[in-house]
């Protein structure tokens, strides 16, 4: 039997200025996402899409889902196979493409995670581990575009302790 997971989010544009929608320079692209019981993201459209630079846009958000969503199945992962996660940071990258009728989309994400293992007879299995979370992952299985991974795997060195 197949599980159904329900999600539900509230987005309320802020960036009336008193004149609504009546030129497209006499708006704000600015939003407030919200979700019971968790802290609002304020967003905006990217910069480059007259967006307020300070604040996440959508495709800052889906970078980074991917990101976390992929962290979080191989952590689950590598606690399964007994491979021993100290820290894990990942410099993740995305490149869109706008075409000529003003749409875009995702051409590519690649994660570049850095993981720190307690042992060096975990690296290559903490390296090849990446394969199985990406077809784990819940947001990877959810998009139409490649996402690579170029991970990197070092050890704790044993002055530094857990």
């Amino acid at each position: 039997m197949n599980r159904e997971h329900y999600y539900k989010g509230t987005i309320q544009w802020t960036g009336n200025n008193g004149e609504g929608t009546t030129g497209y320079r006499a708006y704000e692209r600015s939003y407030t996402f919200s979700i019971d019981h968790k802290t609002d993201i304020l967003g905006s459209s990217d910069p480059s899409f007259r967006g307020d630079i300070t604040k996440h846009n959508p495709e800052d958000l889906l970078l980074t889902s991917l990101a976390a969503c992929h962290m979080l199945s191989y952590l689950h992962v590598c606690s399964v196979a007994g491979v021993i996660v100290i820290e894990y940071v990942d410099h993740a990258t995305g490149t869109m493409v706008e075409t000529s009728n003003g749409s875009a989309c995702f051409k590519e994400v690649t994660l570049n995670p850095v993981v720190t293992v307690k042992d060096k007879t975990m690296i290559n299995k903490a390296n090849e581990l990446h394969k199985e979370a990406n077809a784990l992952c819940f947001i990877a299985n959810s998009v139409n575009f490649p996402i690579y991974h170029i991970p990197t795997s070092n050890v704790k060195s044993s002055n530094e302790g857990l």
